[in-house]
């Protein structure tokens, strides 16, 4: 695919990468967005105080600020990645997720258990959505 036909998105609504990466590819009709922590925008400072769940809904805000920041909502969403730090943790993400997906076809997704997250978040999303 050449260079041109790729595009990387940027918002001031979601976090900056704290790597070498963007926070979103947008490569013809396909979205590519990287994944997100519970870091607020403005401040680079982590939410929830280790509370899951006030978590997963800065995630999701901060997803979606990265969708629309490439013209996406989340029913153009297809496939999701949940990272979490504990399994336990799986019911409240996912009531939340739930709810952020209720009024669209719930994408397809994964969720793993991982050892460690950047800035010791105990979840991580990442999703690829379809613009067409």
């Amino acid at each position: 695919m050449p260079s041109s036909s790729k595009k990387a998105i940027k918002t001031d609504s979601a976090p900056y990468p704290v790597g070498p990466y963007n926070q979103a590819i947008l490569a013809g009709d396909w979205l590519y967005c990287s994944g997100q922590i519970a870091l607020n925008p403005s401040t680079g400072e982590m939410v929830g105080n280790g509370d899951v769940s006030k978590e997963t809904l800065q995630v999701l805000n901060n997803l979606s600020s990265v969708l629309n920041a490439a013209g996406a909502t989340p029913s153009n969403v297809v496939k999701t990645t949940i990272y979490l730090t504990n399994l336990k943790d799986f019911e409240k993400v996912n009531k939340i997720y739930s709810d952020f997906f209720s009024k669209v076809i719930s994408p397809a997704r994964a969720c793993v258990e991982v050892s460690a997250l950047p800035k010791k978040a105990l979840v991580e999303i990442d999703c690829v959505a379809l613009l067409s």
